[in-house]
């Protein structure tokens, strides 16, 4: 087989099994049945079942099932990022020589997946292959591991998952690698390429390194009970955002337990099929916000990187870096990008008494408050989550007993929830949830 000759799809991350199928697919009839002196047959045999291993070892951590060859094909060209699958995730069927290039690319990939591994396996006298042409994967259906039964993927959420392995059924179908190659395209253009086309969240690690994160919350916007205004200058924000209109950075503070963070997850959620991406940015990650921006900025997809709880002690500085690339530096910031971020505080860097001595000291008392203002001033939509009073926590708490369906007179159930939120952090959204969680638990 002819891997090397590769063009557009030559650069082989997580190419290693590949290329070692190609070498036993071009190399097995060099084994000679009883002249085996050098362990040629053997080496292979070997070589063989490592091949096998790895790709159900795939199968447990990608959640695959069917055909693992087919499977472990389509999923290294779904991640596989170049010139091409890049134009296509931005506008669909692209013109011009680098079809030719791609073309030339999937005949290679056409006879790869049309292999028949029969002589192979008899040359090297192997049964082993037929169990990952229809693998069935494993199944924990009293353990609690999702409503199909099928163990998680470790990598993909499901529905990602369930669409590599229709993509490499799809694949089966088609009888031409033109036909295979427009059959990838559409999927480049449906769900883009790479982790940025197959998952909706990430976090930054290794300081400039952006990796997914595996397991989002499924919450949605319907699912957080109250601050229908709040929510409303949320989601107009974030919807202009993604139609390509005008849109601001966007700061959520006020009460902790509230649902801030929730309606982060909830928007990660609500808009990921109209191509928005959430980037979890942490403090001491600021100074490198501009190699992860430099990383996003050409992207056909639009990101919100996001800053939990963010807050600034007095001795703190990491909120100059923020201040230069949300606005102020000399390289503007990307249209594809905002920054919105959760804060218990309005002013976001903290002010005590002692300031107001230094204040009386300060030549300049102006600018000291400019300086410690001018972070929030750069977001342009600011929105107000209070903590709710006790009609508005009743009404929470009877909205989520309703959707979890537990059976408790009304009066019964208000006064559990006044006695729960004596003592576990008062009125608040997530007091409420934690005690609904509660009656789950000693009620289920």
């Amino acid at each position: 087989m002819r891997e090397e000759e590769l063009i557009v799809y030559r650069t082989l991350r997580d190419g290693e099994l590949l290329q070692d199928m190609a070498w036993l697919m071009s190399h097995y009839m060099e084994a000679e049945e009883g002249k085996d002196t050098d362990g040629t047959l053997e080496n292979m045999r070997r070589k063989f079942h490592d091949c096998i291993h790895r790709l159900v070892e795939e199968a447990g951590n990608y959640g695959f099932h069917g055909n693992l060859w087919h499977c472990y094909l389509a999923n290294f060209l779904v991640n596989h990022e170049n010139s091409y699958s890049h134009c296509c995730e931005m506008q669909g069927e692209v013109k011009g020589s680098i079809n030719d290039a791609v073309l030339h690319d999937i005949v290679i990939f056409k006879e790869f997946y049309d292999y028949d591994f029969s002589p192979l396996c008899e040359k090297l006298h192997v049964d082993t292959f037929s169990m990952i042409e229809n693998y069935t994967g494993s199944y924990y259906e009293d353990l609690g591991f999702g409503k199909s039964g099928r163990a998680a993927s470790k990598v993909y959420n499901t529905r990602i998952c369930a669409r590599i392995c229709e993509l490499a059924e799809k694949f089966c179908q088609n009888h031409t690698p033109e036909e295979m190659k427009d059959t990838l395209t559409q999927f480049y253009k449906e769900y883009g390429v790479g982790k940025f086309g197959l998952h909706k969240a990430f976090r930054i690690v290794h300081d400039t390194s952006i990796e997914p994160i595996r397991n989002i919350a499924h919450v949605s916007l319907d699912d957080l009970v109250g601050y229908d205004l709040a929510k409303k200058k949320l989601i107009e924000n974030t919807e202009a955002f993604v139609s390509g209109k005008k849109a601001n950075n966007c700061l959520l503070y006020g009460d902790a337990g509230t649902g801030k963070s929730s309606c982060i997850k909830a928007i990660a959620n609500e808009y990921y099929s109209r191509g928005l991406r959430i980037i979890e940015v942490y403090k001491h990650q600021f100074q490198c916000l501009n190699q992860v921006i430099g990383q996003i900025k050409n992207r056909n997809y639009k990101f919100i990187i996001y800053m939990d709880d963010l807050s600034f002690e007095e001795f703190e500085t990491e909120y100059k870096y923020l201040k230069a690339v949300i606005e102020g530096g000399l390289e503007r910031k990307p249209e594809n990008i905002l920054i919105y971020a959760t804060s218990n505080r309005r002013h976001l860097i903290r002010e005590n008494y002692g300031d107001k001595e230094e204040i009386r000291q300060d030549m300049h008392t102006g600018d000291t408050v400019q300086e410690k203002l001018s972070l929030v001033y750069r977001f342009g939509v600011t929105i107000y989550f209070g903590a709710p009073d006790k009609r508005e926590f009743q009404e929470i708490v009877k909205a989520l007993a309703k959707r979890n369906n537990i059976q408790m007179p009304e009066e019964e159930l208000l006064l559990e929830a006044n006695k729960w939120e004596l003592s576990h952090g008062g009125l608040s959204g997530r007091t409420a949830q934690q005690f609904i969680d509660y009656l789950s638990g000693t009620r289920g």
